[in-house]
């Protein structure tokens, strides 16, 4: 198991740096390149040439602390979300109408972003691409 691997010999390392992952070297690097499987599941092909760090990264269970008050998360930066249809038209497209009223904003349209963009139909998903070397 390794973490912060150069991707090439003039790069940066790779993004194996979150709390807790590592990356799992599958081949033995016998010919130029080895095989390296990252945290996503995808196999890459880098030069035998570049460093790696053996080991995992510390603080696996970074992700699982409870946060006890609104505060703490403000604290980390994150900030409220706020639903459409409870916004004013000026600021959403699902906005407006008196009190609880669907027919403002959701009912008879399609979800939409604030930017009018539509959503939930799929389309602006990306295709997995192969993260190989070529």
């Amino acid at each position: 198991m390794t973490y912060a691997a150069d991707t090439s010999l003039r790069d940066k390392m790779m993004k194996q740096m979150a709390a807790g992952s590592c990356a799992k070297i599958l081949k033995e690097p016998t010919s130029k390149y080895c095989l390296v499987k990252l945290p996503l599941g995808v196999e890459k092909l880098i030069d035998s040439q570049c460093r790696a760090t053996i080991g995992r990264v510390s603080n696996p269970g970074h992700n699982t602390r409870t946060l006890r008050k609104v505060g703490q998360s403000r604290w980390l930066g994150r900030r409220p979300v706020v639903r459409g249809v409870a916004m004013n038209p000026v600021d959403h497209p699902h906005g407006g109408g008196e009190g609880r009223s669907k027919s403002s904003g959701s009912f008879g349209r399609v979800s939409q972003t604030p930017w009018g963009k539509p959503t939930k139909c799929g389309r602006n998903q990306e295709r997995k691409r192969n993260g190989k070397f070529k």
